[in-house]
């Protein structure tokens, strides 16, 4: 059922270094909002609802009882970002393999769709992916 208001999403995601994440990801052009940022965690701003809360992987663990993802073995979830433009899709790709990403999938033209696929730092699954405003009312 649909919230009458929109709803805030937080992703956790357990990583090594908290700073080497957050340098990551501002080389992206992300920042943290610092209300929700210190040594164990970062609040990762990616829109107005949805951020990505990066916490050191001692403090991840204290929020479950499973172990932590091997996300050199296994995926624990794709995490997708939409871009304004295929443009912004393909700068965000280069940016994040600029900022030290490896490709997660070669990039993907459906014409409709344009998606890029990286791991972050700590083999973290993202997509940036601009949809054709067109193709989503069709």
């Amino acid at each position: 059922m649909p919230s009458p208001k929109p709803r805030k999403m937080f992703v956790n995601l357990a990583v090594k270094d908290l700073d080497k994440a957050k340098a990551f990801f501002a080389a992206l052009g992300f920042e943290c909002n610092p209300q929700f940022t210190d040594a164990n965690a970062a609040a990762l701003v990616i829109s107005d609802e949805n951020y990505a809360m990066l916490l050191t992987e001692p403090f991840f663990k204290g929020f479950t009882s499973n172990g932590i993802c091997d996300t050199a073995r296994a995926n624990e979830a794709i995490i997708a970002i939409s871009c304004d433009t295929k443009d912004e899709a393909k700068q965000m790709g280069a940016a994040a393999l600029a900022a030290g990403a490896r490709r997660a999938q070669p990039p993907k033209d459906l014409g409709f769709m344009y998606v890029e696929a990286i791991y972050d730092l700590d083999g973290h699954h993202w997509e940036f992916f601009w949809m054709d405003p067109a193709a989503v009312k069709a």
